[in-house]
């Protein structure tokens, strides 16, 4: 079930007080004030990204000690589902603080490499399909929304903009130094 989510008024970006400083380096990286135009537009460069890529290119890691591109993937579904929790969690008004979560250890029980890619694939689009539906449903006044995750301040608006920014890290991270590595066949 394929949908188009109409477009919505863009909502500002986030002041440095609505987040932690850790995620900067994310939310630096979304230029558009087009969340929801933003998130249904890496649904579908990431789902031709992976489309064009084999079951061999998803086992790939380009070193020992790191993922592999399906476990990448994983971990954006896995991370992303987290994020949009809070999110959820922070527009309705629930104050109670929501705990970190340390992402190495969802790797492993994740089982991603079992998977195919494909598979994989399809998980992470279905995931950010629920996300884009959430934040287009969200009324005017739970964007500037506060609460609080992994003991620091956050809005609403800042946690969709951590949703972008983060799947654009590991994007880059994909481009940079997996998919240049992956030996030809």
């Amino acid at each position: 079930m394929q949908r188009m989510i109409p477009k919505r008024a863009p909502v500002s970006r986030p002041q440095s007080d609505e987040y932690a400083s850790y995620y900067e380096k994310y939310v630096s990286l979304i230029p558009s004030e087009d969340i929801v135009g933003t998130l249904e537009a890496q649904r579908v460069q990431m789902s031709q990204l992976l489309a064009a890529r084999s079951e061999r290119e998803g086992n790939f890691r380009y070193a020992p000690d790191k993922w592999s591109v399906k476990e990448v993937i994983g971990h954006l579904a896995d991370a992303e589902r987290i994020f949009a929790y809070r999110l959820l969690r922070i527009a309705r008004g629930d104050e109670t603080p929501l705990p970190g979560f340390e992402q190495d250890g969802y790797i492993v029980p994740g089982r991603f490499g079992a998977r195919t890619l494909a598979d994989v694939a399809a998980e992470f689009a279905a995931v950010r399909m629920a996300t884009m539906t959430l934040v287009q449903s969200l009324p005017e006044e739970a964007w500037k929304r506060r609460g609080t995750a992994s003991d620091s301040p956050v809005t609403v608006r800042a946690q969709a903009y951590i949703i972008a920014g983060h799947e654009i890290h590991h994007r880059k991270i994909l481009d940079e130094k997996y998919f240049p590595a992956i030996p030809r066949a």
